[in-house]
């Protein structure tokens, strides 16, 4: 009989302990026979998943791959156990391995941990803040939030947030600089840029009382990698930048940053989600974390505001 989740049980030990004689001690089996069995599975997929030396064991990509959905399936299987065997459904509990932005982190999701943890107190969230696109598999990452269009169709996502873009400066900046009139004018003003998204970095526009968007590439002085990083340099009077208005938001409600060019504004929506792997049944702290999410970010300010 084909024992595809005892195999997976053998690998994950043997991977995680970095030894055939460690895992075989654990699961009460002889160093050769751990060995055996990775060696099936190896055979089975046709690729290393393993490289051996006298020393040590170190995984390949596809052992990456292969280590992380095996702790899912293992882990699914546990959970399913104690659901059935219990007679009810059991509490989120477990290690919660989420990625976001800087500034949706910041701004949503670090104030709403201490609610969430109060209602899960058996999840433990392991939190990664940056603006890169990560693969999920590969980071070994159970939800990353992220914005813009989904390239991945693999994964399944679920809608936080709608927030449009707006260009902002200082208030320092514009008495400086004076403020853009037209679109055009940005030529002669120092336009901060990001260094990871091209397309970021050519703003689009639309005239008052037309339909149709066309778009300006812009250039200054400074390019980041963050939005937040954006904010900051707008905030201490280093130039414009067109930016998602829940990064700025606060700081537009105070006077500390002024939206400008917005009867050019083209009301494009930048879309936040929560992403995922599309698996059929999610793992309870999975499903408790994007509901509450859900449920929670945005609302601390009425929506009109939001969007």
């Amino acid at each position: 009989m084909d024992n595809r989740t005892g195999e997976m049980e053998v690998f994950v030990n043997a991977a995680e302990l970095q030894s055939f004689s460690a895992a075989g001690r654990r699961l009460k089996l002889s160093p050769s026979a751990v060995s055996k069995l990775v060696t099936r599975i190896e055979d089975r997929l046709g690729t290393r998943l393993l490289v051996r030396s006298t020393r040590t064991m170190t995984l390949t990509p596809e052992g990456e791959i292969y280590l992380e959905r095996a702790r899912r399936i293992l882990g699914d299987i546990a959970e399913t156990e104690r659901i059935i065997a219990s007679g009810r459904k059991v509490a989120p509990r477990g290690i919660l391995r989420v990625n976001a932005s800087v500034g949706f982190g910041e701004r949503y999701l670090l104030p709403l941990v201490p609610k969430f943890l109060k209602l899960y107190p058996e999840v433990q969230l392991d939190i990664s803040l940056s603006d890169g696109v990560i693969g999920l598999i590969e980071e070994r990452t159970d939800i990353a939030i992220r914005s813009g269009p989904m390239e991945d169709s693999s994964l399944k996502a679920r809608k936080l947030l709608e927030s449009r873009r707006v260009i902002v400066a200082s208030q320092a900046y514009l008495d400086a600089h004076g403020i853009p009139k037209t679109p055009a004018d940005l030529a002669g003003h120092n336009c901060l840029t990001f260094n990871f998204r091209r397309t970021l970095n050519e703003w689009p526009f639309r005239a008052p009382g037309s339909t149709e968007m066309y778009r300006l590439p812009v250039s200054g002085n400074s390019a980041v990698n963050s939005g937040m990083a954006i904010r900051r340099l707008c905030l201490a009077g280093v130039g414009l930048a067109r930016i998602g208005q829940f990064h700025v938001e606060p700081e537009i409600d105070s006077g500390l940053l002024i939206p400008v060019l917005e009867e050019y504004n083209p009301e494009d929506i930048e879309l936040i989600h929560a992403v995922f792997a599309g698996y059929e049944h999610l793992a309870a702290r999975i499903r408790a974390f994007i509901d509450f999410l859900a449920e929670n970010v945005g609302k601390d300010r009425p929506p009109e505001q939001i969007i």
